[in-house]
C-alpha cells in the first residue's frame, strides 16, 4: 500500500509525467533500433561473428563518446535541458534516416557502425539530460520511487521496442531491405518523443544557473575547468563516487555476460539456425526484462528497510551465485532465470546508484556527473569486450569465463560493502570528536 501511494504521489505531478514520456517513447524507439542493427550486424546469414569481431563492433559503437563524454556533459550545466531533449531526438531521428539509406544502397558494415556511433552518442547524451532533469519534477524524498519507476520503465519500453522490432522484421524481411524500413520507421518515435518534451517549459529542467554564452574559446576553457571541477565535486561526495565506481565494476562484468550469451546463442545453441539464435535470445532478453521489472517493484521496498549501499552488497553477491547455479551447465533455458536474476541485480543496483548521485551532488555538476557516470557505463563494457575478445571461443563457451563473472560479482559486492564499512565508522569517529569539542 505504501508503495502504491509512493507511486501515486510521483505520478501525480504534471511535469514529471511529461518527462517520463519523454523517456518511455525515445527508449521504446531505441528497442527498435537496437534490433534493426544488432540483426544486420550480428546475425545476418552471410556472416558468423566471432569473439573479437562482436568486441570490435561495441568498441566502434561506445569507445568514441567515452572520450567526448564528459566535455559533452559541462554543456549539460549550461545548455536547457529540455533544448536537450527536444534536438537530441531530432538529431537522432535525422541519423537514424541516413543510416536508412546507407543500408539500402549496400554500403559496407563499417558506414553502418560509424552512423550507429553517432546514434548512440547522441542517446547517451540524451539519458544524462534526463537523469540530470528529474530531480526538478519530484520532491527529494521521491528520488528513489522516481529512478525506480523512470529506469526501468525505460528500460522494459526498450524491450518492448525491441520485441516490436522483431515482429516487424518478420514482416519487413530479413535482408537490407527489410532493416531499412524497420530503420525508418524508428524515427516516428523519435519525433513524437521530441514533440512530447516540446511541451515541458523550457526552463523547467534547469540548470538552475540559466545558459550562459561565451566566446568559443572561453568556452573550451571553461569545459576544462569545469571538468576538473565536476571531478573535485563527485570525490568530495563519497557516497556518489563509490557508487560510480562500484557500477563501473558491474557493469565490466554484466557487458562479460552479455557478450558470452551473445555468442552462444549465436554460434552455439543455434549454430546452424539463426532464426532460432534470434528466438533463443529473445527469450533471454525478456527475461532480463522481467528482472528489471521485479527491481523496480523490490528495491523502494528493500530501501526502506536496508540502507542503499547494503541492498547494492546484496543484489551483487546474488547475482554473482545465480551465475554460478544456472550458468555452469551450460544448458540453454537455465539461461533464462539467470539472465532474470542479473537484470534484477543489474537495475536494482542502477536505481540505488542513481538515487545516491541525485542526493549527494549539487545541480550545477549533475550534468557533468551523470555524463562521467555514462563513460565509466560504457568503459567499462568496453574493457569487458577487450577481455572478451581474447576470453572467449567463437562459441563464447567458457567455464573459466564464467566463474570469473561470477566471483567478479561477489567480489565488487564484498568490496563495497568493506568500504562502506569503513566510511561510516570514520563518519561515526568524526561526529564523536565534534560533540567532544
Amino acid at each position: 500500500m505504501r508503495r502504491l501511494r509512493g507511486l501515486r504521489s510521483v505520478l501525480a505531478g504534471r511535469d514529471f509525467r511529461r518527462l517520463y514520456a519523454t523517456r518511455l517513447i525515445s527508449q521504446s524507439g531505441d528497442g527498435l533500433f537496437q534490433v534493426a542493427l544488432a540483426a544486420y550486424a550480428f546475425f545476418d546469414p552471410q556472416r558468423q561473428p566471432t569473439a573479437p569481431a562482436v568486441a570490435g563492433a561495441f568498441a566502434a559503437l561506445l569507445l568514441p563518446y567515452s572520450l567526448v563524454g564528459p566535455w559533452a556533459g559541462v554543456f549539460l550545466d549550461r545548455w536547457r535541458r529540455r533544448q536537450v531533449l527536444v534536438f537530441a531526438n531530432l538529431v537522432r531521428g535525422s541519423l537514424v534516416l541516413v543510416m536508412a539509406g546507407v543500408i539500402a544502397a549496400g554500403a559496407p558494415l563499417a558506414v553502418l557502425l560509424g552512423l550507429g556511433l553517432a546514434v548512440v552518442s547522441v542517446n547517451r547524451f540524451f539519458l544524462a539530460a534526463l537523469s540530470a532533469a528529474l530531480p526538478h519534477v519530484v520532491a527529494r524524498t521521491e528520488l528513489v520511487t522516481a529512478n525506480s519507476l523512470s529506469t526501468t520503465s525505460g528500460t522494459i519500453a526498450a524491450f518492448a521496442g525491441g520485441g516490436l522490432g522483431y515482429g516487424l522484421r518478420l514482416v519487413f524481411g530479413e535482408g537490407a531491405t527489410g532493416t531499412a524500413l524497420l530503420l525508418a520507421t524508428t524515427t516516428v518515435w523519435y519525433l513524437c518523443s521530441s514533440l512530447v518534451a516540446l511541451t515541458m517549459a523550457k526552463q523547467l529542467l534547469g540548470p538552475d544557473d540559466g545558459p550562459t554564452r561565451l566566446a568559443l574559446r572561453t568556452a573550451l576553457g571553461d569545459v576544462a575547468h569545469g571538468l576538473a571541477a565536476g571531478a573535485q565535486h563527485v570525490w568530495s561526495r563519497r557516497p556518489a563516487g563509490h557508487a560510480l565506481l562500484v557500477m563501473a565494476s558491474q557493469r565490466f562484468w554484466y557487458g562479460l555476460a552479455t557478450l558470452s550469451v551473445l555468442l552462444l546463442y549465436r554460434n552455439y545453441f543455434h549454430a546452424d539456425e539463426v532464426a532460432a539464435g534470434i528466438g533463443g535470445l529473445a527469450l533471454v532478453l525478456g527475461a532480463t526484462g522481467v528482472g528489471l521489472f521485479l527491481a523496480a517493484l523490490i528495491t523502494p521496498v528493500a530501501t526502506r528497510r536496508l540502507r542503499k549501499q547494503t541492498w547494492i552488497t546484496v543484489v551483487l553477491v546474488g547475482a554473482g551465485v545465480a551465475q554460478l547455479a544456472f550458468g555452469l551447465p551450460y544448458r540453454e533455458l537455465l539461461f533464462v532465470p539467470a539472465a532474470l536474476l542479473l537484470g534484477l541485480a543489474a537495475q536494482s543496483m542502477k536505481i540505488c546508484v542513481d538515487t545516491l548521485v541525485q542526493e549527494t551532488v549539487d545541480d550545477s555538476f549533475r550534468g557533468r556527473v551523470f555524463s562521467f557516470y555514462d563513460v565509466l557505463f560504457n568503459v567499462s563494457f568496453v574493457s569487458a569486450a577487450a577481455v572478451a575478445a581474447v576470453a572467449l571461443p567463437a562459441t563464447g563457451k567458457s567455464y573459466a569465463v564464467l566463474t570469473l563473472i561470477a566471483l567478479g560479482h561477489c567480489a565488487t559486492g564484498l568490496g563495497y560493502a568493506a568500504v562502506n564499512r569503513r566510511s561510516s565508522r570514520g563518519s561515526t569517529v568524526s561526529a564523536a570528536g565534534e560533540a567532544s569539542r
